[in-house]
């Protein structure tokens, strides 16, 4: 049975996760993504194993694509003083080159229509979206979802408000060649104005992923420097880049990444992923939310339409109303978590805290994250 015609803006992780959820579930989906796949993007490439559950009940199964297992955390300072705690849950390693293109697939596969075009426009009217394309194109549904990531011109045409706020971060990405780092580890690592991540891929590559403030950065002409004056200070990073060889041309970098707390539903348009909010990295759970977020809003999607429900506002209150029961007091923790781990001198204290009461990590790790999704 084919129920209401559902348009995505974005094909990350929550765009074609939502567009597999929806179209098992009988919706024609129509999936719009700017960019060609495979392609690499700024993340840190740690995947919670929270979502695991809810992606084999979508016939989704990682297990072929021989991710590593990661199950224990390092952490250091600036000063290269290390803590080091177990995942109890832990993740896979998986870049988004690879998950990305797998779900791509496995949404051709459930008859989504993906279409490779940047969506300039998206009017609501008489209970209608009208999407129109780069192209000139143009799309009618009844529901739409915004999946397209952390910021994009489509905010600035909706006239978001966390729009209109300049950001004070910049994220950079790549991968490396590295033999002697551990697959099971994901490090985290210090530096003034910043954290940079550390893990192993399904490719043998080390994804290396920081996260550095305006204000540190821009006395640097270009991330070569800014590595070699900055983020080499910390003696673990140190060690990491003597001993290892970029794999890409250049770094992946983005601008303005904005923490600012954002519209779940913005002109009628339910926001998933990084679109609806953002946690900070340093929690290692950006990508399992952006997925479980696709589920919260297909289950909504899908529970409003079978009960027959006409009033959008339930749809919308309903969804915006299980997203922060889900997912809000973890952005708070990790808000509260990177104010600590940024400030050199309290992240030292805090350290000396958590090697004296070995629990202590493990404690702040569950307040970020989630528990298994079953579904």
């Amino acid at each position: 049975m084919k129920y209401n015609r559902v348009i995505i803006i974005g094909g990350g992780l929550a765009g074609l996760t939502a567009a597999i959820d929806l179209s098992g579930k009988g919706f024609h989906v129509i999936l719009f993504e700017k960019d060609q796949y495979p392609h690499h993007k700024v993340c840190g490439e740690y995947l919670s194993k929270e979502v695991l559950p809810y992606l084999d009940s979508l016939g989704i199964y990682l297990d072929g694509l021989r991710p590593p297992q990661i199950n224990e955390l390092v952490f250091s300072s600036n000063s290269g003083l290390t803590t080091r705690c177990s995942l109890e849950m832990g993740g896979l390693g998986l870049s988004r080159f690879t998950l990305d293109h797998f779900l791509y697939k496995k949404a051709k596969e459930n008859g989504c229509e993906i279409i490779n075009a940047t969506v300039k426009s998206v009017e609501f009217t008489n209970n209608i979206f009208k999407v129109i394309t780069n192209r000139e194109q143009i799309y009618i549904s009844d529901i739409a979802l915004g999946a397209y990531g952390k910021r994009s011109n489509i905010d600035n045409y909706l006239d978001r408000d966390f729009f209109r706020n300049s950001s004070s971060w910049l994220a950079v990405k790549a991968h490396y060649l590295n033999k002697d780092y551990p697959g099971n580890l994901v490090s985290l690592h210090n530096f003034e104005g910043g954290y940079c991540g550390l893990s192993r891929t399904e490719l043998n590559t080390i994804n290396m992923c920081y996260l550095a403030s305006y204000k540190s950065f821009k006395k640097y002409k270009n991330t070569r420097d800014f590595r070699n004056e900055v983020l080499i200070k910390n003696p673990r990073l140190e060690e990491f880049f003597d001993n290892s060889t970029m794999v890409f041309d250049k770094e992946l970098t983005i601008a303005q990444v904005n923490f600012d707390r954002k519209s779940l539903v913005q002109d009628h348009i339910l926001m998933i992923g990084d679109a609806a909010g953002l946690i900070h990295p340093l929690c290692g759970n950006g990508m399992a939310m952006a997925i479980h977020s696709a589920k919260t809003a297909s289950d909504a999607i899908y529970k409003h339409i079978v009960a027959g429900g006409k009033n959008r506002l339930d749809l919308e209150s309903n969804y915006k109303v299980t997203w922060r029961n889900l997912f809000e007091k973890r952005i708070k923790a990790g808000r509260i978590l990177q104010n600590i781990l940024l400030r050199n001198s309290i992240s030292v204290v805090s350290q000396e805290m958590i090697n004296l009461f070995p629990g202590l990590m493990p404690f702040i790790i569950k307040r970020t994250h989630g528990k298994p999704i079953y579904v």
